[in-house]
């Protein structure tokens, strides 16, 4: 959501930079938003084999536990570097106002002394307290008290973090009276569509649910003729893409779908993007098509369903474009945009990554493709996001104190 906020701003005149890892500095461009670097670190740790393990893929059991104990340690470095970066970026800039995420922690040190000037924006749900719910990072109901407690544990973990790192950063000292004071006050926006995730009345007001935000459509890319011909000899075509996530056996995971996808006589396109999905070598079928990125506006219109990741972005625009929806989770929060979509009635409850096998989805990608009631529930729901406009009020936001 954050290119899309930018380009917005940059609209209505205001001057924007991006801060986000070296990696994102050609999407940036391609903007014409301004570009400030985090460093290379983070990204290049998240795609090493020990971040692919730790993150999805086919490591269970000790040997996940053994990547995810390997990956903290070697993490300290990255964040520092991100840290220092962001320092370094807000004060060369003096911005008027910080538009930040969940694990951006010196945004945090800034709204201590600049009141209101924060806005924290997350694609995910749960950070904060949702009766029934956990917090994101639980994915799981124990009970009121306990759920309660979840988000108390993610809150002083968040607090302990931004006093540490201020005090790495040389910053005056901060109290956790102060941190959890900014923590409070400082203005969030949920960019999720109130028709899957609506605003609890019992939130404060500083606080709102302001739907997807979806960038400018895609206009220097044009499909290979190939493409639309295969589009044009099918229907109901299956759409998978794995986005920017990884996994230690890509072509087992695509030989798992393939061989479904041959068995049931479905067409897909199959999206390899990041690597979390390739074509085996030599393989040719005339019922699946593969290209190595895509603009999701343009291809999610054209095919009757969807089965990926689970990205916020991703789950967004399919359910907008009216594609059935399976989500095949790797990380963290889309194990619960698999649950909210199985429990809206858009799809079937998918299967993490890393247990996928061809008896346990067969079944799951049949039903997608032929289930009536999840083609009408996510019509519905499709013709609700569509009309759905949050640009006034996330404006607003920005730009004025709660």
């Amino acid at each position: 959501p954050f290119l899309a906020i930018g380009e917005m701003l940059k609209k209505r005149g205001h001057s924007v930079t991006c801060a986000f890892p070296a990696q994102f500095e050609a999407l940036v461009s391609d903007t014409g938003l301004q570009f400030e670097s985090l460093g290379s670190k983070f990204i290049e740790l998240l795609s090493s084999d020990t971040g692919k393990a730790a993150m999805g893929g086919g490591a269970r059991g000790l040997r996940k536990i053994l990547a995810i104990i390997r990956l903290a340690r070697r993490q300290k470095p990255s964040s520092r570097e991100m840290i220092q970066r962001q320092d370094e970026i807000i004060t060369k800039l003096k911005p008027d106002r910080i538009i930040h995420n969940g694990k951006a922690m010196v945004p945090l040190m800034w709204e201590v002394d600049h009141e209101q000037c924060t806005l924290c924006v997350s694609p995910v749900p749960y950070l904060h307290y949702v009766k029934g719910h956990t917090h994101v990072a639980f994915n799981s109901n124990y009970g009121e008290f306990l759920n309660k407690y979840t988000f108390k544990i993610a809150d002083w973990g968040l607090i302990k973090t931004v006093i540490s790192s201020a005090r790495w950063l040389g910053k005056k000292k901060l109290s956790k009276k102060e941190v959890k004071k900014a923590l409070r006050r400082h203005k969030i926006i949920y960019t999720i569509s109130p028709s899957l995730f609506s605003r609890p009345p019992y939130w404060p007001k500083n606080m709102q649910v302001l739907g997807y935000q979806e960038r400018e459509k895609a206009t220097n890319w044009s499909p290979d003729p190939d493409l639309e011909a295969f589009i044009a000899a099918h229907d109901k075509i299956l759409f998978v893409t794995f986005g920017s996530m990884l996994n230690p056996d890509p072509e087992v995971k695509t030989r798992i779908i393939l061989d479904v996808l041959q068995d049931q006589h479905i067409p897909a396109i199959i999206n390899t993007a990041a690597g979390g999905l390739i074509q085996p070598r030599g393989y040719r079928n005339e019922l699946v098509y593969f290209v190595s990125s895509i603009p999701y506006d343009w291809i999610l219109p054209r095919v009757y369903a969807a089965m990926h990741h689970g990205g916020s972005g991703t789950t967004h625009l399919a359910i907008k474009y009216g594609c059935p929806t399976m989500i095949i989770p790797h990380i963290i929060d889309q194990f619960v945009w698999n649950k909210m979509i199985f429990e809206a009635g858009i799809g079937p409850l998918g299967i993490q990554i890393g247990k996928i096998n061809q008896r346990n989805i067969a079944p799951k990608i049949m039903e997608l493709m032929h289930s009536q009631n999840f083609f009408e529930k996510t019509k519905a729901i499709s013709d609700v996001m569509l009309r759905e406009n949050f640009e006034e009020e996330i404006y607003q936001a920005v730009i004025n104190s709660v």
